[in-house]
Order: C-alpha cells, then structure tokens, then sequence
C-alpha cells in the first residue's frame, strides 16, 4: 500500500520553487530507492596500490555530480558483509547531503590549511567524514549533545582515520565558550525528518505540524547558542532533512533578522535539477532537493558569511606527555611521515597533528571530549598494548606486520569467530588483520591459536 503524505505539508510547499504535487507524490509511491556511498580518499588511494574500483564487490553505478568522492550504487547490498566498509573505505550517505561538498569548493576552496571546522550536530558522522577527508590540512570538530549517538559518532570517525579530529558530548551553548575559534560551522538540524519519507515510512506517521513548530525552535535555539563561536568572515552552513518552509527558508530569514550574516550564492548546474530558492522577506538563497527532480531524498541547504565578530588568539597550552623511552617505543608503530605529537589521558598515549596541540589544550578546558586525534594503546610493563583506533588510522606505519586476508578470512575476524587459516604460516605477535590492503583490527598471533582484538561491540552479530 502506498504511503499517504500528510496534507497540511503538501499544503505548505504550494507555490514553492520548483514544487510539483504529482510529480512528488508519485516519486513518493514508486519503489525505487537510491542508494549512494562516499570513499575515503586516503584509504581510497592504499586501496588503489593494489586493487581499483572494478574489483570492489559493489554495484557502482555513477558518480554522484555535485561530489567527487560520491557514488551511487545501482542497488544495495549487504553492506554488513563488506570487510571494506568496516575498514572505513567508504561511508554509506545519502546523494543529496554529500551537496556540502560542492558549498566548500565553491566557498574555501583549495586553501583548507589552518582552519578550525565544527560539525555541530554531528552524529551519526556522515557530514563529519566529509569534512575530514575535505579539510584534510585542517582541524575538525565532531559535537554530538546526546550520549548514546556520540558513542556511535566515535566509531564512524575512529574508522574513517584521520588524526585531525576531536569528538565532543557538548550542548550548543557550551560553544559559547569558544567566541571566534571556527572558521567553518556546519548545523545539519535536528529536524521533523520529512525529507527522509521514502527510505522510512513512519516517519510519515510521526510528522505533525505540532512537530515542525517545536524543530523550528529548537533550531533556532542551537543556532543562537553556537552562533559566537564563529568567527568574522566564518561560514556558517545550515542544513534540514526536511521540505518544510517553517524549518527552511524561514529559519534563513530569522538568521538575517537577528545575525549580521551575509547569504551566499551557489552555482549550480541547470541540469544536476537542484532548486534554487529565495527566503521571502530577506532574500536569503537556499537550495531544495526534491526527489522527483534529483537522484536523491530531500534535502534543504544554506551558506553564509558572518559578518561580525573580532580575531581569536588561542593561549599556549600544555599536554602531558609521555616519557621519552614511552614515545620511542611507538615510533616503529607510526607513519614517520606524518607530523604527529604524542600525549597522554590518563594511562593511554594519543597521537595528534601536532600543529594543533595547543588547540586540544584550549578544548580539554572548555569542553567534553569523547575523543581525539588517534588512540594508539597503552603500556603494560613495557609491552604496547595497541588500540583498534590505531589499526584502523591512516598514520600506521607499513612496517607493522600484516596479514591479508581472504573475504571469507575477514568476515570470521569481524565476527570475532575461529579464523579458518594454519596459524604456522602467520607471523607472531601482535598483527594487523587486512582485506585487499587495508587494514580491519589488531591480533594477536600466539604458537597455538590467534587471540581477535577487534571490538566486541562492534563485531557482526549476524551469521
């Protein structure tokens, strides 16, 4: 049976851009669903000294047009069961948030070194990534206000690799706390979720204009409070899952009433068929993914520039670090390529893009931090004990021992099952269990049996 749309918001995009009643019911009760990923360009890059993108066991279709690193699939597939999205090869996000991308080229730019990012309702981590593989050079905060989707946060973005980025459990007023320190904020809303009808259909159940009204002050509430801590000449980008002018082009004109913010105007293509529309009373652009014109959900997006504010000066702060005999004994663990320093938190021992020391210094006094740059282990005696989140990062060094495994292999590894290989062939202590190249967890190889650490909170519980 075909979903009904609720009237009173097909009754709210009358007149809108770009709207077409029959033509959006209709993408509304056909079957088809896209599905799309996006790759890590790093580990995409490993994948590619030994393999291409014809061997990945996935039904590429095209490359999604706004996004360089996008893909849609041309059906989908048990993404439980690829050993490379566990190794944090792609990320499985819908076509028309991956926009974002196209807004940072158009607005940064190649010049992404230096700057501090905020994804502010982050989880579960799809714009965050984006932002990680983006501003590579940079420095990228992860904020998630509830709990249990910070933890989920946490493991999308230890797999994803990047020492660059920091992951808060902070309410949007504590960022007040931080006036001037961004350069980029990102507020994907909470919102009353009617873009995302078609992938759930009780959504359609939950919706209410009672709903739309309470998002609409929330969202203005978590941009009031965060507003500050951009700074002058900052980008703020806002974005909802949801076709309603209340949460859209009305939050736009209420950002312009009370903020000194300059909209800003994205090129796009007549035929990538993104609409284009204009707040009514302070002529703010924003742009409308509608599913009948885009291979895509809908989708709501803006950019501007703030226009006040005053210049940030972060204080000389200090980590503890580890002793020097500590740190010598994880160099052969690291990439010596990459620029990195070493602390503590409590009895682990963390890496960092050592350029942005004094600013996880400036944070640790500021917010929660869940966590930050790579998690590489702790000592027991003088024996490494190694973190999964260093297994999984792009700073490991190709020295560390390594065992490729077939597919078959890697599923029993991540399903913390017997590993159906002779153990005599394998190198001894501490390994990397890889698939096609990169890298899923650590083992331990032992004369008779191999101990699997990998997670068991993120094993597969599925046969």
């Amino acid at each position: 049976m075909s979903p009904v749309l609720p009237q009173a918001l097909i009754d709210s995009l009358q007149g809108k851009t770009g709207f077409d009643e029959a033509s959006f019911i209709q993408a509304h009760t056909t079957a088809e669903k896209v599905t799309s990923i996006r790759f890590n360009p790093i580990k995409y890059t490993l994948y590619n000294e030994g393999f291409s993108i014809n061997d990945l066991q996935l039904p590429i279709a095209e490359t999604v047009p706004w996004c360089v690193y996008g893909q849609y699939l041309s059906e989908r597939p048990s993404f439980t069961f690829d050993p490379l999205f566990h190794a944090g090869l792609y990320y499985v996000q819908e076509a028309s948030s991956m926009f974002l991308w196209q807004i940072l080229q158009q607005t940064i730019g190649d010049n992404t070194s230096g700057l501090r990012v905020l994804d502010l309702c982050a989880a579960p981590g799809g714009k965050s990534t984006l932002l990680n593989s983006y501003f590579k050079d940079g420095f990228v905060v992860a904020n998630e206000v509830i709990k249990s989707r910070a933890n989920i946060l946490v493991e999308n973005i230890t797999k994803w690799g990047y020492s660059n980025t920091t992951v808060t459990n902070n309410d949007p007023k504590d960022f007040q706390r931080l006036q001037n320190y961004f350069d980029v904020m990102v507020v994907d809303a909470p919102c009353s979720g009617s873009g995302l009808f078609r992938k759930d259909a009780e959504a359609i159940n939950e919706w209410s204009e009672e709903a739309v009204t309470l998002c609409y002050q929330r969202q203005q509430r978590i941009l009031a409070d965060a507003y500050y801590c951009l700074k002058q000449g900052g980008l703020l980008i806002y974005s909802t899952c949801s076709y309603s002018p209340k949460e859209d082009e009305e939050i736009l004109d209420w950002l312009k009433d009370n903020f000194q913010l300059s909209p800003i105007r994205i090129q796009v293509p007549v035929e990538w068929n993104i609409v284009e529309t204009i707040s009514p009373n302070n002529k703010a652009f924003g742009y409308r993914f509608y599913p009948d014109k885009v291979k895509g959900e809908g989708f709501f997006i803006a950019a501007f520039e703030k226009q006040d504010g005053s210049a940030f000066f972060i204080p000389n702060s200090k980590l503890a670090l580890p002793a020097k005999t500590e740190e010598s004994l994880w160099q052969d663990w690291l990439n010596k390529s990459e620029e990195l320093l070493l602390f503590k938190q409590k009895d682990a021992t963390i890496a960092i893009t050592a350029v942005w020391q004094n600013d996880i210094a400036f944070l640790q006094k500021h917010l929660y931090i869940k966590s930050a740059g790579i998690l590489l282990g702790n000592l027991k005696g003088k024996d490494i004990i190694p973190h999964p989140a260093l297994a999984l990062s792009t700073i490991t060094s190709k020295q560390v021992e390594r065992t490729d495994f077939t597919r078959e292999q890697a599923i029993q590894y991540l399903q913390k099952k017997d590993i159906a290989t002779d153990i005599r062939t394998l190198h001894k202590g501490w390994t990397l269990a890889s698939y096609c190249g990169l890298p899923l967890g650590w083992m331990k190889v032992l004369p008779n049996r191999i101990n699997n650490y990998y997670p068991a909170e993120w094993r597969i519980l599925k046969n």
